[in-house]
């Protein structure tokens, strides 16, 4: 399969103003490679450098040093991001706008003429399940419904790569399982998504590859089932590459 998403020793170092301190580094020669058609979840504990890579990925953060590429072009190029789709972990949008309006405004950033929009409009709110709430004020929409709109403008282009930072953070079980439906049917239609996430189950029931980073180093990479032999789930594989002990006395 081809390889659309890489990094190779990447570094990302954030100097300190105060010069008597030492430069915080994030990243510390990571090495990732996400194939064309997969669900490849990336795993860590907070600050353990998820969000930076996905920055660099985006082009919001340079890299140090290493290197990173989108199908194969540098990130540091922005030809490099005309074909994926982002979904922050904290999304913001003008709760005034429907869903409709929200995403017709989006289709305009990206040069859509009326007919793709329309049609792309109408493909997107039956995949999130939001057609009955298309004209309704995202206001008056639920944390689930919200992060499903969210999730339907990152794919207004119609974008190969999916880019989602914690997508199921703060969402009940019917949320993420509805979340969680979305991203399997997107695999199905020959989407790659990447996605950050602390929800282990869920990764454990969706994603092909995960890589666990933890202090910005790359510790594990491989399939589910890769990281979880000798352990009885994924998240007490997890728990053991990041050096996590328990203080519960059984």
């Amino acid at each position: 399969m081809n390889v659309i998403l890489k990094t190779e020793k990447l570094r990302v170092e954030y100097r300190n103003r105060d010069f008597r301190q030492q430069s915080k580094v994030a990243l510390v020669g990571l090495d990732l490679e996400v194939h064309a058609g997969e669900i490849f979840g990336f795993l860590g504990p907070n600050g353990a450098g998820k969000t930076t890579t996905m920055n660099v990925l985006l082009g919001f953060v340079p890299p140090t040093s290493g290197a990173a590429s989108l199908f194969g072009i540098d990130v540091r190029q922005p030809i490099a991001r005309q074909r994926i789709g982002y979904l922050p972990e904290l999304t913001y949008y003008y709760k005034f706008l429907t869903a409709e309006e929200l995403l017709r405004f989006y289709a305009k950033i990206f040069g859509l003429t009326r007919a793709e929009t329309d049609k792309r409009i109408a493909q997107l709110l039956k995949l999130v399940e939001l057609e009955h709430a298309a004209k309704r004020p995202i206001k008056g929409y639920s944390k689930g419904m919200q992060q499903r709109v969210g999730i339907a403008q990152s794919l207004i282009n119609n974008p190969d790569l999916l880019i989602l930072d914690e997508p199921t953070s703060g969402l009940d079980p019917l949320g993420r399982m509805k979340v969680r439906e979305i991203i399997q049917r997107l695999k199905d239609e020959g989407k790659t998504v990447f996605f950050s996430s602390h929800e282990l189950g869920e990764v454990e029931a969706i994603c092909d590859h995960v890589a666990i980073v933890h202090e910005g180093q790359l510790k594990a990479t491989g399939t589910v089932a890769e990281i979880s032999a000798g352990h009885t789930n994924l998240e007490q594989s997890f728990l053991k590459i990041v050096g996590y002990q328990t203080t519960l006395v059984p």
